[in-house]
C-alpha cells in the first residue's frame, strides 16, 4: 500500500481503533448498506456479476449482503483497517478474499463486473479520479456503485455549536456530487435524508468514536471544555436527533465502444454529423429507426456514400417506415407496430466504435412506450448532442442536456452545426456544464469531400472514450 498523507493517516487509526466497537453502534451502516445493496441489484437487472471489488469494506455489512446476493461471485474486500478486515472476514465467512487496501489509491487488477463501496465515498480526497480509475478496471457494462455522506449531514450538532465550529467533517455538496461519474458511463445519484435519534449529546459524540468518524475537519481548532459543555447542552435542550444526508450512485460501464447521437430538433445535421464521426472514427454506423423513405433513400445509404464505409460497416434498421413522421407515427400508418425487443444494440465488434443515430430529438416517439430519450438511455451509449448554431439554440440545447441527464445518459459532448457563433457555444459550454465536441461551420454542399474535411477536424475516439 502506498504512503499516507497525515489526514490520510489519521482516518486510518481512527477506524483501525474502532474496529471492535463498530459492530454494536453502526445502525446506520448496515440500513446503507442494504439501501446500496438495492441499488446495484436494480442496476444490474438479471444479470450475475462473477468477480466483484468492494472498497473501504469497514467491518463487512455490505461484504457480507454481496455474498448472501450473489454466492457464486469472487468477492474481494478491501478497506485501510486492518482490524476492520479480521472482523469482516469473521462475519463474511469463507468464498470471499481480503487485501489491505486505500479506496483513494485503488491498486488493483481487474477487469471486474462490479466495484462498489459503502460510506467510504466521503473520505476521498479526490474522487473523480479514484471513480475514472475504477471505470478503468470494470468490465464493458460494468456497473460501479457507491454511498456517500453529504454536506448537511449532523447540521443539529453543528447549529448546537455555533458560533464555535463543529469538528464534524466537511461531507461534498449534493450539487457537487452530482457532477462525479465514472467517464461516459450511465447512471444518476439519488438523495434522501435519515434521521437517527439519541439520547443526548454525549450519546451522539460516543457513537461517533464508536464508528471511527470522529476524525475533525481540516483545520479545526479544538473547542474548549466550557463551550464544548455549553454546545451539550444546546444540542439536549433542542431535543432532535441526528440527520444523515445520504446519496448513493450506481453508474455503467457502456456494452461496447460508440455514442448515440441525437439532436436538439429534426434536421439539425445528425446525419451530417455522424457521417464526420464515421469518418473520423472509423466506426460502424446504425440507424435503428428510419422513416421517411417515401420521400428520401434513407440514411443509412448516405452514410455509406458519404463515407465510402461501404454496407458492411452498417448494420441494419430496425424498423423502416416511408411515411416522414415519428418512427412510432410512421408504423402506425402501416398497420404495424414497432417490438421495443427488436431494438438490441448491435455488439459486433465491440471494441470498435458504433455510431447509433437517432430519429428527431429525444422526446420523439419511438414506440407505444419509448421515447427516443428512454433508448438512448436503455443503450447507455454516451450521447452527442447536435445543435443548432444560431438563435434560440440555448433554450433547445440546455433542456436536452437537462433531460439526459434527469434520465441518468452520460454526454460526450455537444457539437454547434451551422454559422459559428462563439458567444452561443461559450454560453452552452458553461450553463450546460458540457464539452463543445466541434463547431461545424455552414455546409454549402454536403459532400464526402465535406465530410472528410469535417472529420479531420473532430476529437479523436481516444479521447472521447478517456474523457
Amino acid at each position: 500500500m502506498t504512503q499516507l498523507s497525515n489526514r490520510e493517516a489519521r482516518i486510518h487509526h481512527s477506524f483501525n481503533k474502532a474496529a471492535e466497537s463498530y459492530e454494536s453502534a453502526a445502525f446506520f451502516q448496515r440500513y446503507t448498506a442494504k439501501k446500496l445493496l438495492a441499488h446495484l441489484r436494480q442496476k444490474l437487472g438479471d444479470r450475475q456479476p462473477r468477480r466483484i471489488l468492494e472498497v473501504g469494506c469497514g467491518t463487512g455489512f455490505l461484504t457480507q449482503l454481496l455474498r448472501e446476493e450473489w454466492p457464486e461471485a469472487d468477492i474481494l474486500a478491501t478497506d485501510i483497517a486492518p482490524h476492520m478486515l479480521e472482523q469482516a472476514q469473521k462475519r463474511a465467512g469463507s468464498g470471499v478474499s481480503f487485501r489491505i487496501m486505500d479506496a483513494a489509491q485503488p491498486d488493483v487488477t481487474g477487469p471486474f463486473d462490479m466495484v462498489c463501496g459503502n460510506l467510504v465515498f466521503q473520505w476521498l480526497a479526490h474522487p473523480q479520479d479514484v471513480l475514472n480509475r475504477l471505470n478503468s478496471i470494470l468490465q464493458p457494462g460494468g456497473i460501479v456503485g457507491f454511498s456517500t455522506l453529504l454536506d448537511g449531514t449532523f447540521s443539529e450538532w453543528q447549529e448546537a455549536c455555533a458560533p464555535d465550529q463543529a469538528g464534524t467533517p466537511v461531507y461534498p455538496s449534493a450539487d457537487a456530487v452530482q457532477r462525479l461519474r465514472p467517464a461516459l458511463c450511465s447512471g444518476v445519484w439519488v438523495t434522501e435524508t435519515c434521521v437517527q435519534p439519541f439520547q443526548n449529546a454525549a450519546a451522539f459524540l460516543h457513537h461517533l468514536r464508536q464508528t471511527g468518524a470522529l476524525v475533525p475537519r481540516v483545520g479545526h481548532k479544538t473547542m474548549s471544555i466550557s463551550r464544548l459543555k455549553r454546545a451539550m447542552v444546546r444540542f439536549d435542550a433542542a431535543g432532535q436527533g441526528i440527520s444523515w444526508q445520504v446519496a448513493y450512485g450506481c453508474f455503467q460501464k457502456p456494452t461496447r465502444a460508440g455514442v448515440f447521437v441525437t439532436g436538439t430538433d429534426t434536421g439539425v445535421g445528425k446525419t451530417f454529423v455522424s457521417a464526420c464521426l464515421v469518418k473520423a472514427w472509423k466506426a460502424l454506423y446504425w440507424k435503428p429507426l428510419q422513416s421517411g423513405l417515401a420521400d428520401e433513400q434513407g440514411d443509412t445509404p448516405t452514410i455509406e456514400n458519404l463515407t465510402g464505409c461501404g454496407p458492411d460497416a452498417c448494420f441494419p434498421p430496425a424498423g423502416a417506415f416511408q411515411a416522414s413522421l415519428s418512427p412510432e407515427a410512421a408504423a402506425h400508418a402501416e398497420g404495424v407496430s414497432i417490438d421495443p425487443a427488436s431494438l438490441a444494440l448491435p455488439l459486433r465488434d465491440a471494441e470498435r466504435p458504433l455510431v447509433v443515430e437517432g430519429a428527431g430529438g429525444l422526446m420523439v416517439p419511438a414506440t407505444d412506450t419509448l421515447m427516443m430519450l428512454d433508448l438512448a438511455q436503455k443503450w447507455g451509449l454516451p450521447v452527442v448532442l447536435v445543435a443548432r448554431s444560431g438563435l434560440g439554440t440555448i433554450n433547445h440545447t440546455l433542456l436536452s442536456l437537462d433531460a439526459l441527464r434527469q434520465k441518468g445518459v452520460a454526454i460526450a459532448g455537444v457539437v454547434m452545426n451551422g454559422p459559428l457563433n462563439p458567444a452561443n457555444s461559450q454560453t452552452i459550454a458553461q450553463k450546460g456544464r458540457v464539452r463543445i465536441l466541434a463547431e461545424i461551420p455552414h455546409q454549402a454542399e454536403v459532400s464526402a469531400q465535406a465530410v472528410s474535411h469535417v472529420a479531420a477536424t473532430l476529437p479523436l475516439w481516444a479521447d472521447i472514450s478517456t474523457e
